[in-house]
């Protein structure tokens, strides 16, 4: 069990070690305020959220983390990075997921977690097939999915910005994190989002996606929490926060987008 940190008042709090994976080759979208909303929110309760980087050619020790976060890139960092995910990471990574560690992918990161990623130009890419889908890029003459994008999650919203060539494509019975109700989504025809397979979220939500949907930002923390600590400790740590502003900037997507 992961040590408890010391907090300013002097008793000890819950710690969470949170992997980043690629965070030099994947971090073209500022998905990185996600990771930055993590801590935030945890230091806010007295937790402390250690982020540790996954680069190239390190091994994924699923013991040595409790969450897990890959963003997005262009198509020439996908190459080696999906290539590694294959030869360094691919088994490790599938005992986190297998053992119910909250991971959460976005963009490229959600293609890489897929079966295969099929660029414009160039090979067929594999994927470390956590998600049952597939995703192909229809070339350049073929318009970007872009825009804001909102979409229904659980007994709530989740609101954020899309930029993408390729369409994913959710086999039957994949679970989608959302449906679409503004917005392109996976492929702009099913009006299906994103991906999830046991705790691991695969989403094209950027904006980034935490900042304005603390919900489910304290959903992934409450996941990791369980699971480390049990569910006693997730109810007596992670008290209200003044989501106000938060809300106010949710909110206010869902108007430009006519959604009620």
């Amino acid at each position: 069990m992961l040590a408890h940190n010391q907090t300013a008042d002097g008793n000890a709090g819950p710690a969470l070690r949170l992997g980043h994976l690629y965070p030099d080759q994947l971090n073209v979208y500022g998905d990185r305020g996600n990771i930055i909303t993590l801590r935030q929110r945890c230091r806010w309760r007295g937790i402390m959220l250690d982020v540790l980087p996954l680069q190239l050619g390190d091994e994924l020790v699923p013991e040595r983390y409790d969450m897990l976060f890959i963003g997005g890139g262009q198509d020439r960092e996908q190459d080696e990075v999906a290539r590694d995910l294959r030869e360094k990471k691919s088994a490790g990574l599938r005992a986190a997921v297998e053992a119910d560690m909250p991971v959460l992918a976005v963009c490229g990161g959600y293609q890489l977690l897929a079966r295969y990623y099929r660029p414009a130009v160039g090979p067929e890419l594999p994927g470390a097939a956590i998600f049952d889908a597939w995703t192909v890029h229809s070339g350049k003459e073929v318009a970007r999915c872009v825009g804001n994008v909102a979409l229904s999650w659980r007994e709530s919203t989740l609101v954020g910005f899309e930029n993408h060539g390729g369409r994913t494509f959710l086999a039957p019975g994949a679970e989608p994190l959302g449906r679409v109700l503004a917005g392109h989504g996976n492929n702009s025809e099913d009006h299906l989002e994103g991906c999830v397979y046991r705790n691991t979220f695969g989403t094209y939500l950027h904006g980034s996606l935490l900042p304005k949907n603390p919900h489910f930002a304290d959903y992934l923390i409450q996941l990791a929490l369980q699971r480390r600590y049990g569910i006693d400790s997730v109810e007596a740590t992670l008290a209200p926060l003044d989501d106000s502003a938060e809300w106010q900037a949710h909110r206010a997507m869902l108007q430009r987008l006519g959604v009620s």
